[in-house]
């Protein structure tokens, strides 16, 4: 006999548990035929589920038809409880769609379809209610091939195998050439995913049931076990004594009582096989069954065990967070350890409980799951809670790829970790990869890199909300042949990616409905207006009857209650359903980041900070100073050593002394142990990381990657930061020191090529860039940015006197209102304040362009975006590091000349 799994899924209201019903009366399985209405539904064994009249919880029922076995799933078709339906996808062979044929594919249909095409199950329609009045069965099908897919096949239609035919040329030329389509070439096709039966009917008539069970029966088919035991968790629950119970599929072997399963805790005492409220007991669970097993600690849903060791976590997440108010005479304690053992049983409910408030925060889909979860804790333990005012869970985005860099280096510890970090697009999610050499470090340790990155979910600096959307690669790390253990890496990968948010350009984004409204088409321009008002986007309407039809997306925080004022200015006659669509930029992130008191710098549980050694202890490094103490020597400003041999070879044809060259620095490179890759390897990641290779793309994106001075300049920042006002998104000045290795052997020192070749040179400094990375002027500037402004001017002076070169000192100017900028002659140096809108990035990059064709052009910025641009201009290049050094050296030698 034949064992399937099989699940009903559906848009609330469309019949599915009604069709639950009438396939266990059809195959026998039950002798009276239970309805929602009447409350005494065969799968409807909750209290609330029978008062309400909805599926909350998926419940199972095993019955007989025709010499196969049957397991049917039944899951909630509410929108508030979809987590609760995805995860009982994980168990499914077969899946059953029901549609409403009076309402066709709605916005949660459209929802389940893209889950099942992520789970890959291979899925039957059922399209019920078709005996209702104004049904049209043509244009139902229309409907359903042009919003899930134009491979559905009507299998009640004598076309039935020229539809089939047409998904697949192999079947097209069989068709071609017999007339008809074999059974065994169907059930390959249902299972390839490649075609989807429909049927029709009416499940409260028992009409085009028999039919449905009948294809069941012949077109559905046993998957192949494996020898071994495994199995799928896909829920946790407890039953009407308190007893923990633990449902899975068996996915291969067979489960035993009294057996221990690895990666759990405790043995199994009892298999039990659910029907209903019902259940029985047995020893042994064969492959293919879905059973509820006691006994088991530490099991979630989502859980591989035994041979099935991925684990998989649901996709749909709630969008809304409340807080949990609970009788003053409960400890926080005791609530907190209550609404835990719920979040077991609903890991969607994410439970935060603030130790410092001992508040406690419930993460759900909507308002009914509220209401739900009040009369469960009610229930189960005997007091009331209630809940505040929603919060919309936002979350946070990289707008930029970034360098991420963290050590951890306390006494008898080492690691190191560098990471590139990158945007995705919406809805990727967190992605991991490593492209670092095992020369630089042992595969091992990026495998455990691997294993930290994935085992944590980030928050982000914006305002502690959860990161996504964004790929983080490893590129290089070290570590300590007796000193790094594992948990030292883990410390240093959690400082890398927070060091790399804070230095990085975040975007804030917000949840996003899909919804579609039906409204009388006399209102349609009502409700344009208010999506527009709402920050929504809608399509053409769509005119049936006396309604229109509006379907778009809009802002969770602005249409959640947008459902109150449907009814009332429609009458009642207006209705409107909404599915959660993903994450999109927010649409008044200014706001929402004034509103927010999430300070960064504060988050102790997340410090940004790295960990280094001296003198036998360890001492902080603040996130903004940890580039230039890193002991992998990487260029962070363009995040991969090397890169910039990649750029030059994109943006201009390679000649014999290029090739020259780049040999020489690889060599260089490898002696001082920096990772050398190949062109393919570095060509392979720019493009990655660009998008293009073309060099038009190459030069644009190369002025705008990593640029970390964009929105605040250096100074407005720094000040900020001494006042206390929290993060700025820019620090490249401070930090970005790609080159200052080269600048401080000599070879960038003005003067020293004047004097040798007797052309004239200039010097271009980046102020405020200079400012910050001196300690001496970086606090005077924390007092007052105009001394150290003027103290710099002295300093340079003097410098250009011994030098003698042109000097041009370039201060950020672009954000005074309509300043048209200024150049003034301060002795015998010149001082630039840039114009409205231009940085001095912008000011230096055009001046280098312009002077390097006649002169020797030196820049000093620790900037490293800057250093690899103007090196591409022909200039030398000199870190603000660096320069310091040159000015003691020329102080020094103006000392012991006085001496003399």
């Amino acid at each position: 006999m034949k064992k399937l799994v099989v699940g009903i899924l559906a848009h609330v209201d469309s019949g599915k548990t009604t069709l639950s019903e009438a396939m266990l009366y059809t195959a026998g399985k039950i002798r009276k035929l239970g309805r929602v209405d009447h409350k005494d539904a065969y799968l409807d064994t909750d209290a609330q589920e029978r008062e309400r009249g909805i599926t909350i919880f998926s419940k199972q029922a095993v019955f007989t038809y025709d010499g196969m076995e049957i397991t049917l799933l039944d899951t909630p078709g509410h929108v508030d409880f979809s987590a609760e339906m995805e995860r009982t996808l994980q168990v499914l062979d077969y899946a059953i769609l029901v549609i409403n044929g009076m309402d066709g594919v709605q916005s949660h249909t459209d929802t389940l379809w893209k889950l099942l095409k992520r789970y890959e199950i291979p899925t039957f329609i059922f399209v019920n209610k078709m005996d209702m009045e104004g049904t049209d069965k043509d244009a139902v099908f229309q409907n359903i091939r042009k919003k899930l897919d134009g491979d559905c096949v009507d299998f009640s239609s004598g076309d039935r195998d020229e539809q089939i035919a047409m998904a697949d040329e192999r079947l097209l030329d069989t068709y071609l050439d017999s007339g008809m389509v074999e059974v065994e070439d169907i059930i390959e096709a249902i299972l390839d995913r490649k075609i989807f039966p429909c049927f029709w009917g009416s499940a409260l008539k028992l009409s085009g049931v028999q039919e449905l069970l009948d294809a069941m029966n012949t077109y559905m088919v046993m998957p192949a076990y494996n020898a071994e035991f495994g199995g799928r968790i896909f829920k946790i629950s407890r039953d009407a004594k308190g007893e923990r119970l633990t449902y899975m599929k068996v996915t291969g072997g067979s489960l035993k009582c009294r057996e221990q399963i690895e990666g759990t805790e405790g043995k199994v005492n009892q298999i039990r096989i659910y029907s209903g409220a019902r259940y029985e007991t047995v020893e042994e669970a064969s492959a293919g069954t879905v059973c509820a097993v006691t006994g088991l600690g530490e099991t979630s849903a989502g859980q591989g065990v035994g041979c099935e060791q991925e684990n998989v976590f649901a996709g749909l997440e709630p969008v809304l967070s409340y807080k949990v108010s609970y009788p003053e005479d409960k400890d926080a304690v005791v609530v907190l350890r209550d609404i835990r053992q719920l979040e077991e049983e609903e890991p969607e409910l994410h439970v935060e409980f603030a130790q410092e408030t001992g508040e406690i925060f419930v993460k759900v889909m909507g308002q009914v799951q509220l209401q739900v979860l009040t009369q469960i804790v009610k229930d189960r333990f005997g007091y009331l809670i209630s809940f505040g005012m929603g919060r919309i869970i936002y979350k946070e985005t990289l707008a930029e790829p970034v360098m991420g860099v963290g050590h951890f280096e306390p006494l008898r510890h080492y690691a190191e970790v560098h990471l590139l970090m990158e945007p995705l697009e919406p809805g990727s999610g967190m992605q991991f990869d490593t492209i670092c050499s095992e020369d630089v470090l042992d595969k091992n340790w990026q495998r455990l890199i691997l294993t930290h990155l994935e085992e944590k979910e980030y928050r982000g600096v914006l305002t502690g909300a959860p990161i996504t959307d964004m790929k983080i690669t490893v590129t290089a790390g070290r570590a300590h042949q007796k000193h790094t253990e594992g948990g030292d890496f883990r410390q240093a990968t959690y400082r890398a990616v927070r060091q790399g948010l804070m230095m990085g350009e975040c975007r804030l984004l917000e949840p996003v409905y899909a919804f579609r409204l039906e409204i009388p088409t006399e209102m349609t321009g009502r409700a344009m207006n208010d999506i527009t008002r709402m920050h929504g986007r809608f399509a053409q309407p769509e005119i049936e009857g006396e309604m229109s039809i509006l379907t778009g997306t809009a802002p969770v925080a602005t249409m959640q209650e947008y459902q109150q004022d449907v009814t009332a200015y429609t009458r009642g006659q207006g209705k409107l359903s909404c599915t959660l669509q993903g994450y999109e930029p927010c649409h008044n992130e200014d706001e929402v980041l004034a509103a927010s008191t999430y300070d960064p710098e504060l988050d102790l549980a997340n410090p940004a900070s790295s960990v280094f050694c001296a003198h036998g202890a360890g001492y902080i490094v603040d996130w903004y100073d940890v580039y230039d103490m890193m002991h992998v020597k990487e260029d962070p400003g363009f995040a991969l050593a090397g890169m910039e041999d990649v750029l030059r070879n994109i943006t201009s044809e390679p000649t014999e002394a290029d090739e020259d060259n780049r040999k020489r620095m690889a060599r260089e490179r490898q002696d001082a142990g920096v990772p050398v890759y190949d062109e393919k390897e570095l060509e392979d990641i720019f493009v990655r990381t660009y998008g293009s290779n073309s060099r038009e793309n190459a030069a644009y994106n190369k002025a705008g990657f990593n640029r970390y001075n964009k929105g605040v300049s250096e100074a407005d920042w720094y000040v900020k930061k001494a006042a206390g006002h929290g993060k700025s998104k820019t620090v490249g000045a401070q930090t970005l020191s790609a080159g200052s290795k080269t600048a401080d052997t000599g070879i960038a020192r003005p003067g020293a090529y004047r004097k040798q070749k007797g052309e004239k040179e200039y010097l271009l400094v980046d102020g405020y860039n200079v400012i910050f990375a001196w300690d001496d002027l970086k606090a005077l500037a924390a007092v007052n940015i105009d001394s150290a402004r003027d103290k710099l001017i002295d300093i340079m002076s003097n410098y250009q006197g011994y030098v003698g070169c042109e000097l041009i000192l370039v201060f950020d100017a672009y954000k005074v209102k309509q300043n048209p900028g200024s150049i003034t002659k301060h002795g015998n140096i010149h001082v630039v304040y840039t114009k409205e809108a231009e940085t001095a990035d912008m000011y230096i990059e055009k001046t280098t362009h312009e002077l390097g064709r006649k002169y020797k052009v030196t820049v000093a910025s620790s900037d490293g975006l800057e250093q690899l641009i103007i090196m591409g201009q022909g200039a030398l290049r000199m870190s603000s590091r660096g320069l310091r050094e040159e000015v003691e050296r020329v102080n020094q030698i103006l000392r012991n000349d006085y001496l003399k």
